[in-house]
C-alpha cells in the first residue's frame, strides 16, 4: 500500500494532526491495514477501499482498533485526493454513515477541505461515568465550566464534552492513562473533548485518545462536530453559527479548526480545515 503522509487542519507541515492516508486500498484485509496504521504510527490512518471517482468507501485505522469515523484523516484525505485529481467533492461512505466534502484551493495556494458530519446527537453522562471521567483526568468538579455542562456528543464517534473553568486547568493535562482508556474502551468512546470557551465563538481543546494507543491528538476533526452538535442541541450558540477550534498549541502542533453550525436541527455539522503534505 502507497501511503501518503498528511497534516490536517493547518497549511504548516510542523502544526496540525498527522494522518496516513492510502488512496487506493481496494481488497485489503482488515489485519493488513491495521498492520500498516500501527506501522505509520499516526493516531489514525484512512483507506479508501471501494467505489470510484468521487464516490468512495473509507475506513479508519488507529495503531490500536478500527475507528468509525475519523475528521482529520476525512480532511486528510480529501486534499490528498484533490492534490492527485482536482479540488472538488467527495461522497464517502463510512461505517458511522455517509460523510460529504468538499475541497478549494485557496488565494494562496493550499488546499482546504470542508466535511459535512453525520446527523449529530447529544446525551447524558451518568454521575459514576462522570466521577470516574474526573478521577482518571486527575480533575475536580469544582474545576468545571457551569456554563458548559458535561454531556456526551457524536457525530460519527462518541465523545464526553468537558469544560474546564479556566484555560490553566486546560493546559495542565496529566491523566492516568490506563484509568481512562478503560472507561473509554468500556463505554465506546472515541475521544475526551476537553474544552475551554474564550469567548461565545472561540474554544479551545484538547482531546486524550487512550484507546488509539496516543496520549493526546492534536485536532480532532470529530470531535469538533460533535461539539458543534453539543453547542447546538443545549442552546449555547444561535444557529446558523460558526465557532474556531484551537487545539493543538500545548503540544506544540497548533491547530485551527471552523465549524459551522447550521439552524435545522438534527441535520449535520460542517468542520473546515487546511492540510498539507508531510
Amino acid at each position: 500500500m502507497d501511503v501518503l503522509r498528511y497534516t490536517a487542519f493547518s497549511d504548516d507541515p510542523a502544526g496540525g494532526n498527522p494522518a496516513g492516508v492510502v488512496l487506493e486500498a481496494a481488497g485489503e484485509s482488515a489485519a493488513d491495514m491495521a498492520r500498516v496504521a500501527a506501522e505509520v504510527g499516526y493516531s489514525e490512518t484512512a483507506f479508501l477501499v471501494g467505489g470510484s471517482g468521487a464516490d468512495r468507501e473509507v475506513r479508519y485505522f488507529s495503531p490500536l482498533a478500527e475507528v468509525p469515523f475519523c475528521g482529520h484523516a476525512t480532511i486528510a484525505t480529501a486534499v490528498a485526493h484533490a492534490h492527485v485529481h482536482s479540488p472538488g467533492d467527495l461522497h464517502l461512505a463510512t461505517k458511522a454513515g455517509q460523510v460529504n466534502v468538499t475541497t478549494r484551493r485557496q488565494d494562496n495556494g493550499s488546499i482546504s477541505a470542508t466535511l459535512t458530519s453525520v446527523p449529530p446527537r447529544t446525551g447524558p453522562i451518568s454521575v459514576p461515568d462522570l466521577d470516574r471521567l474526573l478521577a482518571a483526568l486527575n480533575w475536580k468538579a469544582d474545576e468545571l465550566d457551569a456554563a458548559l455542562p458535561p454531556r456526551l456528543a457524536y457525530a460519527g464517534a462518541w465523545h464526553p464534552v468537558i469544560a474546564a473553568g479556566s484555560r490553566p486547568r486546560l493546559a495542565d493535562l496529566d491523566y492516568d492513562f490506563d484509568a481512562l482508556g478503560t472507561l473509554m474502551a468500556d463505554r465506546d468512546w472515541t475521544t475526551v473533548d476537553l474544552v475551554w470557551r474564550e469567548s461565545a465563538d472561540v474554544l479551545h481543546a484538547r482531546n486524550p485518545f487512550p484507546p488509539g494507543g496516543v496520549v493526546e491528538d492534536p485536532a480532532t476533526g470529530a470531535a469538533a462536530a460533535a461539539l458543534g452538535g453539543y453547542l447546538r442541541d443545549l442552546g449555547l450558540v444561535t444557529p446558523p453559527a460558526a465557532v474556531t477550534i484551537h487545539q493543538g498549541h500545548d503540544m506544540g502542533r497548533p491547530s485551527l479548526l471552523t465549524v459551522t453550525i447550521p439552524a435545522a436541527p438534527g441535520s449535520g455539522i460542517d468542520v473546515t480545515g487546511a492540510a498539507v503534505r508531510l
